[in-house]
């Protein structure tokens, strides 16, 4: 029997997220997160799905990747599931930037390595991070086909007329400036099962994918294909975030160093961690601005009102942009858990076919579902999406052209 399980990383700048899963059935094997990278006091946690064990955890310094990744093969071994393992077909990584060159999975090898380097620069607190992850594996698995699955590689399909910024084309050209997007793996994803939610196939679905987590991004999705997104060159364009502004006037930039005197670093520090809703309320978390806006705190409620009317502006673009919508997705941590959010998104935009049913909305968890009530137009669904799942299909699509 050939190998079937494919080990899923996600490598941060301090942190390891993993997913060992078994690809004959989709069934999940083992999870864990090594956080604090680093520091003093790391923390180790350890999910064994496949025996139905209780998770472990364990403090205690982990030093950098090398030994994050090491503690991670100790915790797979200690359940009979180490590196060594001859059903181990690859391990899949997330990577945040392919830029314009990668389109789809690759197979790591030398060239595409310099290439994800060469993208640092648009990149700069991801692809290092996600490098160092490749790197570390490839040590522990020289033998073992690694693949790199792009956030970028899902909205390569945009046209030119959506992929532009209307500056100079030779200086665009030069240093590479275009919109990329990002969260490429959860927007491919939650397109697709929502198709299948509607019971068609991808192809004969448009959908507006919103993807609200601490990062947030939309997306237009035309027969299985992105043809427009939020997020550009970087991910702080588009929608407001939980630290990033998302779409701003870029004479603010300018503004602030002639007349606030503020450095390049300076406001890219304000732009990407002291913005959005931290920057409006001090919260970016959408529980406690709820709470507070319960408890009648003006402040928070008037940043989620310039949250969502940003959030509105968007679904009213896209919509546009498709021309016809046959369903509206809400996936990620905000997106799948805070019915007001999703309630307030779509208010107003009965005339466009959008509602959604109190009762239903009102529903946690139980996975993929219909949030619109049954006559309506265009469907309204939250579907929680799967990073890693998408990550590891990839991969083992890939190696299996391979073999």
């Amino acid at each position: 029997m050939s190998p079937s399980r494919v080990l899923v990383l996600n490598s941060g700048s301090s942190s390891v997220k993993y997913q060992l899963l078994e690809m004959e059935d989709s069934g999940r094997l083992a999870t864990g997160l090594i956080e604090r990278i680093g520091e003093r006091t790391s923390l180790v946690r350890h999910t064994p799905l496949a025996s139905g064990g209780e998770a472990r955890e364990r403090t205690g310094r982990v030093a950098d990747h090398e030994a994050a990744l090491k503690a991670m093969a100790e915790e797979l071994a200690a359940d009979g599931l180490g590196l060594d393992s001859p059903e181990l077909a690859a391990i899949g990584h997330r990577v945040v930037h392919g830029g314009k060159h990668f389109t789809e999975p690759t197979v790591i090898d030398d060239a595409v390595l310099a290439e994800i380097e060469r993208l640092i620069p648009v990149a700069p607190l991801h692809n290092p991070a996600n490098l160092t992850g490749i790197r570390t594996a490839m040590t522990l698995r020289p033998d073992l086909p690694q693949v790199a699955v792009f956030d970028t590689a899902f909205h390569t399909t945009m046209p030119e007329s959506a992929a532009r910024y209307a500056i100079d084309v030779r200086t665009a050209d030069e240093h590479r400036i275009r919109r990329y997007g990002f969260h490429g793996t959860s927007h491919a994803y939650v397109s697709r099962e929502t198709a299948r939610l509607l019971g068609k196939a991808p192809e004969e679905v448009n959908v507006i994918v919103l993807h609200l987590g601490n990062g947030a991004s939309a997306s237009a999705v035309r027969g299985g294909r992105c043809v427009d997104t939020s997020m550009g060159l970087t991910p702080l364009e588009g929608l407001v975030m939980g630290t990033r502004s998302g779409d701003m006037d870029p004479a603010v930039i300018f503004h602030l160093m002639r007349v606030g005197g503020m450095s390049a670093d300076e406001i890219d520090t304000l732009l990407n961690k002291k913005s959005g809703l931290v920057g409006l309320c001090g919260d970016n978390d959408m529980r406690e601005i709820r709470r507070r806006i319960d408890e009648g705190d003006e402040q928070a409620e008037l940043a989620f009102d310039i949250y969502i009317h940003r959030l509105k502006k968007y679904i009213g673009a896209y919509y546009a942009v498709l021309g016809r919508v046959d369903a509206v997705a809400f996936t990620a941590g905000v997106g799948e858990n805070a019915a007001p959010v999703r309630e307030a998104a779509v208010a107003g935009l009965e005339g466009m076919g959008l509602a959604v049913d109190g009762g239903r909305n009102a529903v946690r968890g139980g996975g993929a579902r219909l949030i619109s009530p049954e006559d309506a137009r265009v469907a309204v669904a939250v579907v929680p999406t799967d990073e890693e799942m998408e990550i590891a299909q990839q991969t083992y699509a890939l190696v299996g052209k391979h073999n």
